[in-house]
Formats: C-alpha cells, structure tokens, sequence
C-alpha cells in the first residue's frame, strides 16, 4: 500500500480511538459489554477485509500496514483488535487453500464484515501442544459427522463460520488433522448438533465473548472440506501458516498496549507532585521511563521487521515468533511499570493502568505461550544454520 494512504488510514483510526473508544472503553469493559457502535464502525472502515485481497472485496492491505492498524486500535482498547483477529485468520485460511468456489461463496461476505468468522483450534486438554486434538470428523457419504468440544473460541457465538479443526484420520500428531469451514447461524443457540456450551469469563479481554463449543453428531456437506479432497490431513499445516499472520497481530496488540502503558505513565508523571516537583523530574521515575520507552520503541521494530518479511515473501517464522514474544511480555511489563508509577491510582478503575494490566497476559498466552514461542525460535535457528552448512 502507498505509504500516504498508509498513514491516513492511520491517522483517521487515531482519531476514532481518541473519540470513539477512548472515552467509553470503561464503560464497556467493566461490564463486559459488546461495543456493537464501534464494531460497526470498524466495519464502515473496510477492517473486516483488511487482508482479504482486492478482488474479493477486501482492502487487500500489507502485512506491515495491518500490523500498525492492530496497534493502533489496541492503543485505544485490546478487545477490539480480538473482534477481527480470528475473522482474519479464518478469511486467510480460505484465500490461502480454499478452492476458488470457496473463496468465491465466503470471502465477499466475509470482505463487507456481513459475515463473521472465527477459528478453532485449541479444545480442553490441547493448547499447546495444539497436534494432539482430539475433536474426530468421520466421512458419511458426501457429509461429514463432527464430535468434539473446543475451547478459546473468540468470536464464537457471532461468527457465521468457523474454520475448525478437526481429526480426520488415526494417524497421529499433524498428519491426521484437516480444517473444515462450518457455516452457523450467529447467535448462542447454535444449529444441529453444534451447541455453544460455555461462555468463559475472563480476568481481561472483556466486552468480546470467549466461548467453548461442543459438536455431538454434527453434520456438514463435504464441500466444507478447506482445499477440497487435497485438503485431507493438510489442516494442520495450514494452519500454522495462518497463524504467522495472528503472531504478527499479537505482536502489534502488544506494542499497542505497550504505548498506551507508557503514554498513561508518561502524563501521570509529568502530572503527579511529590517533593516539590513533577514526579517525572525524579531520577528514579526518570529511569523507569527511560527504560519504558527504549523496550517499546524495540518491540515496535521487530513487528515491522516480521511483517516486512512476511510482505517480501520471505520466511519469517522466527521473527515472527520473535516479535510475539517480545513484544508481548514488552506489554506485561510495562502495563506492571504504568501502574508502579500511578502508585495506588493505579490499582483503581479509575485510571486505565488496571485494565492494561489485566489485558497483557493474555498476549503471553495467546497464539502460543512464550515458552512455545522459544521452542519455535530455537528450532528456526537450528533449521537455518543446518541449511548454512
């Protein structure tokens, strides 16, 4: 995308935040509400087609221009960014491996924001260890029957489809996974043997439902196939690819997160007297800003050097693995630092510090947990000094 275009996609989501979001955020994630006009908003903005190419209605943006348009909007409130995340990776995942007629029939829809999407992975006993799933989708005829519970599921009860994982055969680990795109009504009822059996309250990333869903002999056409009969036991694979994209959202949520950390320290500092001054005319507050600021500007440039590979076509398993970890405990750090300075505002839902600090964690879990993000930058190492030799 032009780099003018670019920046005034920005600029007009800047001003939506510092309107829009900013000043009812409280509001809406004390109560765990769902911000229907923001959404909407960010609908008229195209953001549900924001990597969804041209040709299918989507704004078709670089990898690099969706990663400050992430941070952008977590600067203003994380949960909002969740809203189209896992929309993205499953609108991906169509236009990456679907067939045309996939892409055809669901990415136009999904493009206007008319049809959401969400993707389903993890399930009660496998999160990190994501290839031991053990929800089974057994061929009948020219259906396929599902049964299995799935856990995490964001964006899970509005979604109108859901692209989900699921064991297609007993061969063990990855092999034996394929992704079917299974088309539901919005809504907490579900259809057929598809129930939304859970809604999981959470210590942060509220206002945005996290839900577990149960498949008990539900049956879908095999058209639902992602990638059609060349697609079988390709699921896993697939998805890890997919989830580039979604470390790299993780990695800007962070950074966006980081900032609004450090701007909320920053004002409170220049704001707060003690000893006859601004506490940030203090050494010891000086230091912690300092520190805050040179971890934020780091993290900012590793989310842009990953998503600039990704832009160029270039490997970037690592460094987008890199950037997610850094970035994310970059955010838990400095949303603990924002709140060290408010000192005891900081501990109240006065201020917005409490909230950063409860968002952050998740960003350390989400998309693989930093120790899995170590395990996957290790073996990228490993892997590109083997190829050296």
């Amino acid at each position: 995308m032009d780099a003018d275009i670019a920046d005034q996609m920005i600029e007009t989501l800047a001003r939506f935040v510092d309107q829009d979001v900013l000043p009812q955020v409280r509001e809406f994630e004390l109560d765990d509400l769902y911000p229907d006009a923001m959404v909407d908003q960010m609908r008229d903005f195209g953001l549900f087609g924001a990597t969804i190419p041209e040709t299918f209605g989507g704004l078709g943006l670089d990898v690099s221009t969706y990663a400050r348009v992430i941070e952008e909007l977590y600067r203003g409130w994380m949960s909002l960014s969740g809203v189209i995340n896992s929309h993205l990776i499953a609108a991906q995942l169509i236009n990456g491996f679907g067939t045309e007629e996939q892409k055809a029939r669901w990415l136009p829809a999904m493009a206007a924001g008319s049809l959401r999407g969400c993707f389903s992975l993890s399930e009660p006993d496998s999160g990190s260890d994501a290839a031991a799933l053990r929800c089974k989708a057994r061929r009948d005829g020219d259906e396929w029957i599902i049964n299995g519970t799935k856990m995490w599921v964001t964006n899970g009860e509005r979604a109108g489809i859901i692209a989900l994982l699921a064991r297609t055969s007993d061969e063990p680990g990855a092999a034996g996974i394929s992704c079917f795109l299974v088309e539901k009504t919005p809504g907490p009822r579900g259809d057929g043997g598809l129930t939304i059996s859970k809604h999981i309250d959470k210590l942060g990333y509220r206002g945005l439902e996290t839900v577990e869903m149960s498949y008990v002999d539900h049956r879908i056409p095999n058209s639902a196939l992602l990638g059609g009969d060349a697609g079988l036991g390709q699921g896993f694979r697939w998805a890890l690819t997919a989830l580039e994209l979604g470390r790299i959202n993780v990695a800007a949520r962070g950074v966006g997160v980081a900032q609004a950390a450090f701007d909320a320290a920053l004002s409170y500092a220049q704001q707060r007297e003690a000893f006859g001054k601004p506490i940030a005319q203090h050494q010891a507050i000086g230091f912690k800003l300092a520190e805050m600021a040179t971890k934020l500007h780091a993290a900012r440039l590793m989310v842009r050097d990953a998503a600039s590979r990704v832009d160029a076509g270039q490997r970037a398993d690592m460094e987008a693995g890199m950037a997610k970890l850094f970035a994310s405990e970059t955010a838990a750090e400095l949303a603990l630092e924002a709140m060290r300075i408010h000192g005891g505002n900081g501990f109240t839902t006065e201020y917005s510090v409490e909230r950063l600090y409860r968002d952050a964690p998740l960003m350390i879990i989400g998309e693989g947990t930093s120790e899995i993000q170590k395990l996957v930058i290790s073996r990228a190492i490993l892997a590109r000094a083997a190829a050296k030799q």
